[in-house]
């Protein structure tokens, strides 16, 4: 039987970023919400939920998939893909109608039931190459 903060996990991937529910946000966030990535951090619900509007408003077709998981006490740790075309703004890069596939890992922790803590490693990198603003050197 799958663990609750595992459950929430999957939740969170498939309601709030592939559906863009983001009403499901308070149920399984927690207020104090923090989220790190090597770029930046952000706090509480409004600015989690502007992260994913901006993600969906430049890849409307976006799609998370859960490649990999691993739960250990109040952390679930999970490898994933992010695909989708783009058609709209995406981190100030116009428009490219490009499909990506970007792989990356985040670690979340749980507290009462919600995700209060969160750490994400994205290949931002490849994003870059597969939306053509980016070519490394042959």
């Amino acid at each position: 039987m799958p663990d609750a903060n595992e459950n929430v996990v999957r939740r969170f991937v498939d309601e709030v970023i592939n559906r863009g529910d983001y009403a499901a946000i308070p149920e399984l966030v927690h207020p104090d919400y923090v989220y790190r990535s090597p770029d930046q951090e952000l706090r509480g619900h409004a600015a989690l939920e502007a992260l994913f509007t901006d993600y969906r408003n430049g890849l409307p077709d976006l799609d998370t998939s859960i490649d990999d998981l691993v739960v250990a006490g109040d952390t679930v740790v999970i490898s994933v893909t992010m695909s989708g075309t783009h058609t709209g703004d995406l981190m100030g890069i116009p428009p490219t109608g490009e499909s990506i596939a970007v792989r990356g890992m985040v670690q979340s922790r749980l507290e009462g039931g919600r995700i209060i803590e969160e750490w994400e490693i994205l290949d931002m990198l490849g994003l870059l190459q597969q939306l053509g603003v980016v070519s490394l050197p042959s």
